[in-house]
């Protein structure tokens, strides 16, 4: 049996069993939700999954037509869904090591172009309904003409620009924000406070912040779950997840940090730099 809950713990489940089918996906949708670079899930059956504490805490939005998806109200960690395939675990919030990996992408047309995919599992265009590997495609997203990037939540509600050039973007693999994103890792980019502005819904933030932390923290829509930037007066600077842009940003992240909490079911292969902890 293993555990999973969000990031602030209100909300657990368990499965009595074996995981399974877990895919890296790439749809715009789960890189929304999760703002990170992709969403890991595997799949068990009904009778093996029960929610252990917290289902008051659990909020719904529909982010596609017949698709719900359910994250933590209070610190809009994505969790389990279900659907007549089964019950879809975000591997990202599970407290045990799965003992299984990742053996696919998917949905690699909709992949972000700031991500490059550098394993060597099958990429799959959408689903891998007709079992064809396909090269991963690269959309073109929007640009804005004077340089400024537009985001958005996964509803549409929360909308920004990011009107300065990221000072640093990397990935980070520490514990807290894999539970966060309930992802592999989050991916940020950095600018001055003042970098960022909303356009529309600020009103409709919600804010996050671990008691033992000081300085973690989420800023994510109310009505959808999907991290939105966070600004962080005290060190004077704004924290935006990539996923969370509309427009391609023309660079890549520039490193790994805190490789040494890395999660046990996901390799690193690509070229950047890597720290074990936070970067040098």
């Amino acid at each position: 049996m293993m555990t999973g809950s969000c990031l602030c713990g209100k909300v657990g489940f368990q499965v009595d069993g074996i995981l399974d089918d877990m895919s890296h996906c790439h749809c715009s949708i789960c890189r929304k939700t999760h703002g990170a670079p992709f969403a890991t899930y595997a799949t068990c059956s009904a009778i093996q999954f029960a929610w252990t504490r917290g289902q008051d805490s659990i909020a719904q939005h529909e982010s596609s037509p017949g698709f719900t998806r359910t994250f933590c109200r209070h610190c809009s960690s994505s969790l389990p869904l279900s659907t007549k395939r089964g019950v879809h675990v975000p591997v990202g919030c599970l407290d045990d090591d799965p003992q299984c990996m990742p053996h696919k992408h998917i949905f690699c047309e909709s992949a972000a172009p700031w991500h490059v995919i550098a394993d060597a599992l099958p990429r799959y265009d959408t689903w891998d309904g007709d079992r064809t590997s396909v090269q991963m495609a690269q959309p073109a997203l929007g640009t804005a003409g004077d340089n400024t990037l537009r985001g958005s939540c996964l509803c549409g509600n929360v909308t920004f620009e990011v009107v300065e050039a990221f000072n640093r973007a990397h990935n980070c693999h520490c514990s807290r924000c894999r539970k966060s994103r309930a992802a592999a890792h989050a991916s940020n980019g950095f600018t001055s406070i003042d970098g960022v502005r909303f356009t529309t819904g600020e009103d409709q933030i919600a804010r996050f912040k671990l008691k033992e932390a000081q300085f973690f923290a989420v800023s994510f829509c109310c009505n959808c779950g999907s991290t939105v930037p966070r600004k962080d007066a005290e060190r004077g600077i704004a924290v935006i997840p990539l996923s969370a842009l509309d427009d391609d940003p023309r660079r890549t992240v520039d490193r790994h940090i805190f490789v040494g909490s890395k999660a046990a079911w996901y390799t690193l292969e690509d070229s950047l730099p890597k720290f074990d902890a936070q970067a040098e």
